[in-house]
């Protein structure tokens, strides 16, 4: 019996063929610390539902800003596009990146990438000096586009109260409410 992956026409691996950034781990900590310091020059002080919802729909725009949405067209030249790049369900793919922030949030605080503080009672996650410098470091035409996206979704997402939060994410998801109670989010 082999243990080699299964080869495709294309002869890769079956594995490549389905790479999601997303599955990265290296690449997740370079859109939160970035998503980060955009929360810091907004004076926006994450929890960790704010910021859950902050990391997954800065980088899924279009389910938050519509085509009528003054943001639709600067997102669009920024390189946003406005199919999804996988056949997952939106509400699952916010499940599976939600259930990774905490582990990806206590990389960064021990790498000394971002801190933990507390801010109305809550516990908010803030960038340090050393997060800053490796953000401005990160310049791709995904980072340029990432972070326009994250400043227009934090705009909206500011506007929601804590206790409204849930639910919107629920609108934006289009989701089964019971598939989120599911999950508790």
């Amino acid at each position: 019996m082999s243990t080699k992956p299964d080869a495709s026409p294309l002869g890769k691996a079956q594995n490549d063929l389905y790479f999601r950034p997303e599955d990265e781990k290296a690449f997740r900590l370079a859109q939160l610390i970035m998503l980060l310091e955009i929360t810091s020059s907004s004076k926006i002080n994450p929890n960790i539902d704010r910021l859950g919802a902050l990391d997954f729909f800065s980088a899924n725009p279009f389910l938050v800003i519509g085509e009528t949405d003054s943001e639709f067209r600067h997102l669009v030249l920024a390189g946003f596009s406005v199919k999804p790049l996988t056949y997952a369900s939106p509400g699952h793919r916010f499940i599976t990146r939600r259930s990774r922030l905490q582990n990806d949030l206590a990389m960064l605080v021990a790498y000394g990438l971002a801190k933990a503080s507390t801010s109305k009672g809550h516990r908010v996650y803030i960038i340090t000096d050393s997060g800053r410098e490796i953000s401005e470091q990160l310049t791709s035409v995904y980072a340029d586009a990432y972070r326009a996206s994250a400043e227009v979704v934090s705009k909206r997402i500011e506007k929601v109260p804590d206790t409204k939060l849930q639910e919107k994410c629920r609108d934006w998801l289009k989701a089964d409410p019971a598939m989120m109670d599911l999950y508790d989010l």
